[in-house]
């Protein structure tokens, strides 16, 4: 006669092992996600950098990090800072060598440096030839400029006052005329490379100042030379 089978008895534990997988599965997550949040930043800075080697350049995707970790942003250095200011400190020479500072000026601007000269150092009322006298200091101005690789802008500008003459119908063509001249001369007697240089008129509707009085509209009558900026050397060309 066969042993009767005792029936299996429940199991009442068995959902225990489901609840530890669970547990073990949650830790485990908890535990990557505590790591990605802590990433070695030095680590991170060898990475990129080798990215940037190897796909040529390119500036860091991160900053140098602090003591404690973070990020600061990486201090960029303008490679034309230095040639600016030696640019600046030359053409400022040859102002205070022809006591030039109450007709020529200097200063930087977004697009670049910009040089600006009073339209009576250059030119007589109403003309657009450059004087005589006055091209010794614009050469000694193109000595400067063609030993430096910025492109150029000559830019003329007057007062509000309308002109009405034979050879200039508006304040449009005795600008634009007087920034081709001084152009020209730049580039035929200083020996500026002409692809370089670009001359435009403003006319009256680019002022440094309101023409409310003579004195400002002096400051407008004006030429600049703009050593272009090489961020905007689009612009120049």
């Amino acid at each position: 006669m066969k042993r009767q089978q005792e029936p299996e008895k429940e199991n009442n534990e068995r959902w225990l092992l489901t609840y530890s997988d669970l547990i073990t599965l949650l830790m485990i997550f908890f535990v990557i996600m505590y790591a990605s949040s802590n990433v070695d930043a030095q680590k991170y800075t060898q990475m990129s950098n080798s990215f940037r080697e190897v796909f040529g350049g390119g500036k860091n995707i991160v900053g140098e990090t602090n003591s404690v970790g973070t990020s600061t942003p990486k201090e960029t250095i303008n490679p034309q800072t230095d040639e600016f200011q030696n640019t600046k400190e030359e053409i400022q020479k040859i102002i205070d060598q022809n006591n030039l500072s109450d007709k020529v000026s200097i200063s930087e601007e977004a697009i670049g440096l910009v040089v600006s000269f009073n339209d009576n150092l250059f030119f007589d009322k109403g003309k657009a030839d450059v004087k005589e006298e006055s091209k010794a200091r614009l050469l000694d101005v193109a000595k400067v400029l063609k030993n430096i690789k910025n492109n150029i802008r000559v830019e003329g500008f007057t007062d509000d006052l309308p002109i009405h003459t034979k050879e200039f119908n508006s304040n449009w063509q005795l600008s634009s005329t007087r920034a081709s001249n001084v152009t020209e001369f730049l580039v035929e007697d200083g020996n500026v490379e002409p692809t370089r240089v670009t001359a435009v008129g403003h006319g009256e509707y680019k002022p440094k100042v309101k023409n409310d009085s003579e004195e400002n509209r002096q400051k407008n009558r004006r030429v600049d030379i703009v050593i272009v900026n090489d961020k905007y050397n689009s612009i120049g060309s």
